[in-house]
């Protein structure tokens, strides 16, 4: 039952990035939320067979204040909720009506930048790893992904995006000079060549659009979200405690329904007030603190994402993102078991190391991997 679990949890990791591409509407819902229904109908069981469950730590108990306070919300909410990006590029709807921002389909551009940076520093990890999982042919997809993910964050055209990819691939790269010095520094000289490249391949509007950061940081409204954080934050002063209630930033903001607060700690504080800013904030330091207790690559690779996370949270609403919760939830494992089995988390990543002896590190009994 555990093996089962183990491979439901992975596809619904698989299947969060490109969840709204995929949608089989009501009462299915998206792909992630039908992997996710499926995770917790196995898990429970396997959980109850196991006989034993991990004790909750800080981050997790924040976490259910937190969904239980929005729950509360509820009560007094005065609105209640109700390779794609590539093929994108290439297809001819998308040529014919000369469009300059490509996303998988569903999906929004400033989504899908973020999805990506994301993955910068754990393909860059994975290179630098030496477990069994990074054999060959995983490493090549690794290094495959660096280059391919760039080209897919251009062209989404996400300004946003693209200040996060540069955080990213800063970190990536201090993680392959740490492991693989000459062939990082053979990578920045190839970097003229490659953007080069991209300069006759992608369309000149993109490469336009991102020349216009500088603009926009100095004096610019940040494409309309300084007026949209105006809004939202008079919104705010009416409820400052318990908040307008969840899903209900647009309507307390008097915004257009397209609209979303693009940034996440205004709308928690629109929505749920300074009991769920604080309850978040305390999140976030947790994640932190555990970085802080892991040591090496994994360190510099969490430290790297959760960055990427932070940045992309000052323009955009990430706190309902599936995205967001599986980040903090292998954040937490990793900096717990760097204090309670620093063995264990040692020989996830040994040369070679097997799934046999993963849960011989873990002690007599072996640690759950789920």
């Amino acid at each position: 039952m555990r093996r089962i679990a183990w491979v439901l949890l992975l596809l619904f990791a698989f299947a969060i990035p490109w969840e709204y591409s995929l949608d089989l509407g009501a009462p299915l819902g998206n792909v992630a939320r039908i992997a996710g229904l499926a995770l917790l109908l196995v898990a429970v069981p396997a959980v109850l067979q196991a006989g034993r469950l991990r004790t909750p730590g800080p981050m997790q108990w924040l976490v259910l204040a937190l969904f239980l306070w929005f729950c509360c919300t509820y009560f007094w909410t005065i609105d209640s909720l109700a390779l794609l990006t590539l093929v994108n590029a290439g297809s001819p709807e998308a040529i014919a009506a000369g469009q300059i921002r490509f996303a998988a389909a569903g999906q929004d551009p400033n989504d899908v930048a973020r999805f990506l940076d994301l993955g910068f520093p754990l393909a860059a990890f994975l290179l630098t790893s030496e477990s069994r999982e990074s054999r060959w042919p995983w490493r090549f997809l690794a290094l495959g992904y660096l280059p391919l993910g760039l080209v897919a964050v251009l062209l989404t055209a996400s300004r946003g995006g693209f200040l996060a990819a540069v955080v990213a691939l800063a970190g990536s790269g201090l993680l392959l000079i740490r492991s693989h010095t000459r062939g990082a520094i053979a990578g920045a000289f190839a970097l003229p060549a490659a953007a080069a490249g991209l300069w006759f391949i992608l369309p000149h509007e993109i490469f336009e659009r991102l020349a216009t950061i500088p603009q926009q940081l100095q004096g610019g409204d940040l494409n309309q979200r300084l007026n949209i954080w105006n809004a939202g934050w008079h919104a705010f002063l009416e409820t400052p405690f318990a908040g307008a209630g969840a899903g209900s930033f647009v309507a307390a903001a008097g915004l257009d329904p397209m609209d979303t607060a693009h940034n996440t700690a205004l709308s928690i504080l629109v929505t749920g007030g300074l009991c769920a800013f604080f309850l978040a904030a305390g999140i976030v330091a947790a994640a932190v603190w555990a970085v802080v207790r892991t040591r090496g690559p994994l360190q510099l690779t969490l430290a790297t994402t959760l960055a990427v996370w932070i940045v992309t949270s000052l323009v955009a609403t990430v706190e309902e993102s599936r995205t967001t919760w599986l980040l903090l939830g292998f954040v937490a494992l990793a900096g717990r078991l760097a204090m309670e089995d620093p063995e264990l988390l040692a020989a996830c990543f040994a040369a070679g190391a097997s799934r046999s002896e993963i849960e011989l590190a873990g002690g007599a009994e072996g640690v759950p991997l789920i």
